[in-house]
């Protein structure tokens, strides 16, 4: 948590004036009981009028001055909490977008997401709390104590033996709770999931009537942490009657010993007004205090939360260690004995994996579920880094690139197309800020999107709707595709991209991409033999190894597993023609 205070920097003006004021605002109030012990004993006791309208005025200065403190107070504090909280924000969102793939698949995306939005929240809570009573309930306390000497050193004790007990119940309750708020923000996350995976697969869940259970298990999450959340609570809810309970026994106590100070004439009635009002002040406090400590306790637990990914490191270099040496090999790519083992995994996810790829070249990459294509592919623009053997672009190993230098060579297209509210034009300009009109056009028309682009009313200018939902699988496929083109990338990436086309728009597609001018380097991963007939190079996966690699033809002949794809796509497609 005390990491994150880096993000106050800006505000040290506002973290020095919000307690500073409060503290006038305290020093002020700690002011009226000797103002009220002045009424009822120089005032009402000599019946002086003037002088109880005197003592009057002068305690509604004293509140005005100290509205005032408190509302200057208050205004530093939230300038400070919501600027604090809008750094944080902005350094942690920036935080995960460094991270690399690993990291982000570990994390989650659901926690993520509580970090960013209940767990900031929580901490500005915090900030403004801190800024405003931290300093100030103590000041009162302890004033009060100080001020109840001044008045009768005997009543006073009274005070000494109720502070230290209110501090072990308020500090005590705070340590208990803390490792529990933790726990709670845990099980939110867990509730957040859930909600997520039902609202993103509504339609699976409705398609395989699966609604009920599916509110069970949300029904079981949200029962988990309303339990958690009530045995925080109860926890919690046991400081106000406690210290309730303190402050009352120690007012009867401060009014016994008053009242026989007063029947032996050592103080005044007037003073044990105040003695009671200081005491009063007290209880004030600490209820305040109370609800503070919660409210810190919770901002310790969540601030822990967003500093435990501040200290995820990425594991990826984002710069080379090495400079290049400037030498080419006659390869475009190049897999030299590459082998990935995701984290937490104990075996290789790709193992082996030897080919190089010249310019200009189409490389088909299939095999079955599981088998490695997806892994492979995202080696290249360093999603991943390969745990063993090297990748190189253009000779040179992608781990000597700046992730900048080397990911805009690259274009890469998704099997899961991702679009962004916002026009279709703002959409292509992702794949190149400045690229002219034509530019898209013809990234549009390679990519077989022109025609229905060209029906939509106002054509680029069409709004496309938060995940593109207002287009067709195949539609919502195609400008992703043409997004990519755009970039004009040396390499081309589709990674099942071509999934929601039917079979003649897929070959279009792939016939205009091999007649670009200067085509890239592309990759074809696709669960469809159909879609890789045509490639310069045909690597066919399994278990994460190659099994065969080759044109159509030659992989025919020389590989089983091929083999097994391709006839068993043929003859399905031959039975349905039939």
């Amino acid at each position: 948590m005390r990491k994150l205070l880096v993000y106050l920097k800006g505000y040290k003006k506002e973290t020095i004036l919000a307690p500073l004021f409060k503290m006038l605002e305290a020093a002020f109030e700690l002011l009226v009981p000797l103002v009220v012990a002045s009424i009822i004993d120089e005032g009402i006791a000599n019946g002086h009028r003037g002088y109880i309208i005197r003592m009057c005025l002068l305690m509604v200065a004293l509140g005005v001055i100290g509205l005032v403190c408190s509302i200057t107070a208050q205004f530093y504090a939230a300038k400070a909490a919501v600027g604090f909280a809008t750094g944080l924000r902005h350094g942690l969102f920036a935080h995960i977008q460094s991270l690399s793939f690993a990291e982000i698949d570990r994390i989650g995306t659901s926690t993520m997401i509580t970090r960013m939005t209940s767990d900031i929240n929580q901490v500005q809570s915090g900030v403004n709390l801190v800024l405003r009573l931290f300093l100030r309930s103590p000041f009162i306390v302890f004033g009060a104590m100080i001020m109840a000497f001044t008045v009768d050193t005997k009543a006073a004790l009274v005070f000494v033996c109720a502070i230290p007990l209110l501090s072990i119940v308020v500090f005590g309750i705070m340590l208990i709770s803390i490792p529990l708020f933790k726990r709670v923000q845990e099980a939110l996350d867990k509730v957040l999931l859930l909600t997520r995976e039902n609202l993103t697969g509504i339609r699976v869940i409705r398609a395989f009537g699966m609604e009920e259970e599916e509110k069970e298990r949300f029904a079981e999450s949200n029962l988990f942490l309303l339990n958690l959340q009530k045995y925080v609570g109860k926890i919690s809810a046991l400081m106000n009657p406690v210290t309730y309970v303190i402050i009352n026994s120690a007012v009867i106590a401060l009014i016994w010993i008053g009242g026989r100070q007063v029947y032996e004439g050592v103080i005044t009635q007037g003073q044990v007004v105040a003695l009671v009002s200081y005491m009063s002040q007290i209880l004030v406090e600490l209820i305040k205090l109370a609800n503070l400590i919660i409210t810190v306790t919770k901002a310790i637990a969540c601030g822990n939360r967003i500093q435990a990914v501040f200290e995820i490191e990425n594991s990826l270099d984002e710069m080379p260690k090495k400079q290049w040496d400037g030498k080419t090999a006659g390869f475009k790519i190049s897999f030299e004995n590459v082998g990935l083992t995701y984290p937490g995994n104990a075996e290789e996810s790709l193992k082996d994996i030897d080919f190089s790829v010249s310019q200009g070249e189409t490389v088909g990459v299939i095999g079955g579920t599981g088998s490695g294509k997806t892994s492979l592919v995202h080696l290249i623009p360093r999603f991943y880094d390969a745990t063993r053997g090297k990748v190189l672009i253009d000779g040179r190993d992608v781990k000597e690139y700046p992730l900048k230098e080397l990911r805009s060579k690259i274009a890469i297209v998704l099997q899961k197309s991702v679009l962004f509210s916002g026009t279709i034009r703002e959409n292509l300009l992702w794949g190149k800020e400045d690229a002219k009109e034509e530019e898209l056009w013809e990234a549009l028309e390679i990519s077989q999107s022109k025609e229905f682009v060209e029906k939509k009313e106002k054509g680029l200018e069409t709004i496309i709707s938060q995940g593109g939902k207002n287009l067709s699988g195949g539609q919502r496929q195609r400008l992703a595709i043409a997004r990519a083109l755009v970039k004009k990338p040396e390499i081309l990436i589709m990674d099942d991209s071509a999934s929601a086309l039917d079979f003649a728009t897929d070959a279009a597609l792939r016939k205009a991409i091999r007649e670009m001018k200067n085509p890239p380097v592309v990759f074809i991963v696709s669960q469809r033999a159909a879609s890789v007939l045509q490639a310069d190079k045909i690597i066919v996966l399994e278990d994460g190894g190659i099994a065969g690699m080759g044109t159509h033809e030659k992989l025919l002949e020389s590989c089983e597993v091929y083999r097994e794809i391709y006839f068993s796509q043929t003859a399905k497609n031959n039975g349905t023609e039939g």
